[in-house]
């Protein structure tokens, strides 16, 4: 057999990948051109590459950190985060797993949300959410819980009841009546 169709160069090892033989010094990534030898490799499209390389030309870029995302992250709305970069925009705890509300393209807590975007209770003034089926009165401009809408001098509900308003206050018929 003639020396230039031999499959190993002088000093140089075979290496064999699904099934194709190449000289150690032709096993080379796709992109960067350095020997793959007995690194860890990543096959795709007809191409082998090493690791970074893989990485740098295939692997998404966090929406928070734009670093690559190589192993876990989650998906939100079409956007790739890593599972530590996925925070509640307000308190900056995890959010990965758990029930958020975005607001302007940023992730909330239900907590922090409530707090900052929510309609305040105008009795208790505790922010107002429709989470867990909760339920609310709202009249004009103002709204309340459900258990905070009540007379403001007898605190009679008056859910479902006619009622009388006298500046900021709520009250029955019978105690508006008085006033």
């Amino acid at each position: 057999m003639p020396q230039s169709h031999r499959m190993q160069l002088q000093g140089s090892r075979k290496m064999e990948f699904k099934g194709k033989f190449w000289h150690e010094t032709c096993f080379v990534c796709q992109r960067c051109q350095k020997p793959i030898g007995t690194e860890p490799l990543i096959s795709k499209e007809n191409g082998n590459y090493c690791v970074p390389c893989f990485q740098k030309l295939f692997a998404h870029l966090c929406v928070s950190c734009k670093k690559e995302i190589t192993t876990g992250g989650v998906n939100v709305r079409d956007q790739p985060w890593h599972r530590e970069c996925f925070l509640c925009a307000g308190c900056k705890k995890p959010l990965s797993g758990q029930r958020f509300i975005s607001k302007d393209e940023r992730p909330y807590c239900v907590a922090c949300f409530s707090n900052l975007f929510a309609e305040k209770c105008a009795a208790c003034t505790q922010p107002i959410t429709a989470f867990g089926g909760a339920t609310f009165v709202s009249f004009e401009e103002r709204q309340w819980h459900r258990n905070c809408f009540n007379c403001g001098k007898c605190g009679v509900s008056l859910v479902g009841q006619g009622f009388l308003t006298q500046r900021d206050g709520i009250f029955c018929r019978d105690c508006g009546l008085e006033a």
